[in-house]
C-alpha cells in the first residue's frame, strides 16, 4: 500500500491532532479528525512555543498570527509562605526561553488557529470518539462510539496523556505512565489582585500555587500543585472529589490560598491531573501510530509539551509522505524524533520539580538559586529546545 494518498483518521483536536492533519493534507492525504468534545475547546492555561517548534509554525505560515496573540508576560515574582518576596525575575530566566523569539499563548488561542487553517480541507467530527480498532491487511476498521463504522489506511492517536487510542493498541496506561510525584489543579478566576502580564508563585514545602495574569483579560489563571506519594487515579473522572482533595490539602494555608480555594469551588473550567510523563518502547503498532502527549508526554514541568507536539506532528507527517510503506514511515519518524523527545523529557525527573520543592531544605536551596539568577532575559535558550534540526519539506 502506498500511503502517499491514503485516508488517515486522527483522534484528538487539541494541538497535535490539527497540526499533524495540516501537514498530512500538505502531503496529499485525506484526513478526518475525531474529537470527543462537542466543540473546539477554548480557554486553557498559557503554553509556550520555542526552539525547533518555532520553525514548524513558521513553515505552517501561522507564526505572525501567533505573535499577535503573544501574551508577553513581563515578570515572575516568587513569594514565601507568608507572602514575602523571595525574588522577581524575567520569565525567560526561569523557563529557559529567549525573549523576542519564543511565543507564549493561551492554549485555546493556538487550538483555534490550528483549526482555522485546517477546517476547509480536513473533516472534523466532534462529539464522537473511537470505540474499537480492528486492523486488517489493507487498513483499519474503526467503530465510533456514535455507531458509525469506517475504514482508514492509518489511524493516529493525538488524544493526550490519557490516550484512548494508546489504550486500545498498547493496553492499560499504568504500564507507560511515569508519575512525577505531584498532582495539580488549574482554573480561571476573577482578577481581584491587581496583576497585569505577570505571574506570582507561592511555595511552602510540598505545595505550591500560582496566579497568572495575561494581557487583555479580566481573569487570572489559578494553579495549585501538591506533592503526593501516589497518583490519585481514582479521582480523575470525579470533579467534586478533586475539589475536595485540593481544598483539604491546602487547608490552613495563608497568602491568597483561601481565595483560590473558594474560586476553585465555583470554577466551571477546572482541569485536574497528575504531573506525569509517558514512556513507550514504540510509538506505533501496525497501521496505528501516536503523536504528542499520547506518545511522549513530557509533563508541564518541562514547558515543552506543546513544542514536542508540534515538532512530532511535522516529523510524523513528513515520514509518512517520504516512505511508501507505513512500517518504514513509523520507524523513521521514531528514529529521527525520539532523541529530541527524550532529551526534553530528561529535563525533569521524579521529585525534581525545581518550582515546587518538597522539603524545607530543597525550598531553601531553590530560593537561594533564584536570588542568584540574573533579572534580565537570557540571550540563548536551553540546548534541548533546539536539539532537532528540522528536515526540509522537499524530498
Amino acid at each position: 500500500m502506498n500511503t502517499a494518498k491514503g485516508a488517515v483518521l486522527v483522534s484528538g483536536a487539541s494541538i497535535a491532532g490539527p497540526a499533524v492533519a495540516f501537514w498530512l493534507r500538505r502531503h496529499g492525504f485525506s484526513v478526518t479528525v475525531v474529537e470527543k468534545a462537542g466543540a473546539l475547546r477554548g480557554g486553557g492555561y498559557p503554553i509556550d512555543i520555542r526552539g525547533t517548534a518555532l520553525e514548524v509554525v513558521r513553515r505552517m505560515g501561522i507564526l505572525p498570527r501567533l505573535r499577535a496573540a503573544h501574551i508577553e508576560t513581563q515578570l515572575l515574582t516568587f513569594v514565601d509562605d507568608g507572602g514575602g518576596e523571595v525574588a522577581s525575575l524575567h520569565p525567560q530566566t526561569v523557563t529557559g526561553g529567549v525573549e523576542g523569539q519564543d511565543v507564549e499563548i493561551r492554549r485555546g488561542d493556538l487550538a483555534e488557529v490550528l483549526y482555522e487553517v485546517t477546517r476547509d480541507d480536513v473533516e472534523y467530527v466532534f462529539d464522537d470518539s473511537i470505540a474499537t480498532l480492528t486492523e486488517h491487511e489493507h487498513g483499519v476498521e474503526v467503530t465510533f462510539r456514535g455507531g458509525a463504522r469506517r475504514d482508514f489506511d492509518l489511524v493516529l492517536g493525538a488524544d493526550g496523556l490519557h490516550s484512548r487510542t494508546r489504550e486500545l493498541v498498547f493496553g492499560s496506561e499504568h504500564k507507560f505512565h511515569r508519575y512525577l510525584g505531584y498532582c495539580f489543579a488549574g482554573f480561571t478566576m476573577p482578577d481581584k489582585f491587581g496583576l497585569s502580564q505577570e505571574g506570582v508563585l507561592w511555595n511552602t514545602p510540598g505545595r505550591g500555587a500560582a496566579l497568572y495574569a495575561v494581557k487583555g483579560s479580566d481573569k487570572v489563571h489559578g494553579f495549585l500543585v501538591a506533592a503526593r506519594p501516589e497518583p490519585p487515579r481514582e479521582l480523575l473522572r470525579d470533579p467534586e472529589a478533586q475539589r475536595d482533595l485540593v481544598a483539604s490539602t491546602f487547608a490552613g494555608d495563608g497568602w491568597e490560598i483561601p481565595v483560590m480555594i473558594a474560586a476553585l469551588r465555583e470554577a466551571d473550567d477546572l482541569f485536574f491531573d497528575t504531573v506525569s510523563q509517558i514512556h513507550l518502547l514504540s510509538w506505533s503498532r501496525g497501521r496505528i501510530g501516536l503523536v504528542g502527549d499520547a506518545a511522549y508526554a513530557p509533563s508541564f514541568l518541562t514547558g515543552q509539551g506543546t513544542s514536542l507536539a508540534l515538532v512530532g506532528a511535522y516529523m510524523l507527517a513528513r515520514s509518512l509522505a517520504v516512505h511508501r510503506d507505513h512500517a518504514d514511515a513509523f520507524a523513521a519518524y521514531e528514529a529521527e524524533t525520539r532523541p529530541f523527545v527524550e532529551l526534553n523529557q530528561a529535563q525533569v525527573g521524579v521529585g525534581d520539580a525545581a518550582l515546587f520543592p518538597v522539603t524545607a531544605e530543597a525550598l531553601a536551596r531553590r530560593n537561594k538559586r533564584l536570588r542568584g539568577l540574573s533579572t534580565s532575559a537570557p540571550e540563548t535558550g536551553r540546548p534541548a529546545h533546539t536539539a532537532l534540526a528540522l528536515p526540509d519539506l522537499s524530498f
